[in-house]
This record gives C-alpha cells, structure tokens and sequence, in this order.
C-alpha cells in the first residue's frame, strides 16, 4: 500500500543541497524549493531513507519525513492558506 509523505530538509551546503534536490526528484514532487510530497511504498520509502545519510551531513543538515496517511485518505492533514500546489496524482515514484 503506498502512502503520502512530505519531505522537508535545510541543507547548508550549495552542492549537498543540489544533490539532496536531484535526489528527492526522483521519490517525489516539489511543492517547493526544500519541500517534498512523495507517495511511496514501504520498500520505496526504505530506498529513500538509506539514501539520504549518503548526502546530508548529519552534523549540519536537516530531514523532516512526515507520514500523511494512504493515498486513499482525504487530504485533511495538509491545509494551505493561498495558492494550494498539488503534486501530479498520477506520477509514481522512480528509484535512482
């Protein structure tokens, strides 16, 4: 079953920050520049999580992985004030 996750990370270095981004552009969509949703499988999900130490520096770096719920639960847990950005429904995750 996949779920809905919003990946957030504040990377201090420029080049740790690109990698972070190309990354995270394969397991999700950008709602904005350090901001992922990202519907995953468990198995996707452990893919992603073992990746990330590889690029951030764990002494500097920050990730934020927030589980949302089933795709199938209404979207209740994110509220947006203004222009809501919702991720392209049909994409699925792509592992690099």
């Amino acid at each position: 079953m996949r779920r809905r996750f919003i990946v957030c990370y504040d990377i201090s270095d420029p080049k740790r920050l690109r990698k972070m981004y190309r990354t995270m552009r394969g397991f999700g969509d950008p709602l904005q520049k350090s901001v992922f949703t990202c519907d995953l499988s468990s198995k996707e999900r452990a893919h992603m999580v073992k990746a990330i130490p590889r690029i951030i520096d764990c002494q500097e770096d920050s990730v934020l992985i927030i589980d949302t719920g089933g795709l199938d639960a209404k979207r209740e847990s994110l509220e947006y004030i203004g222009k809501a950005i919702t991720p392209d429904e049909g994409r699925a995750a792509i592992i690099v």
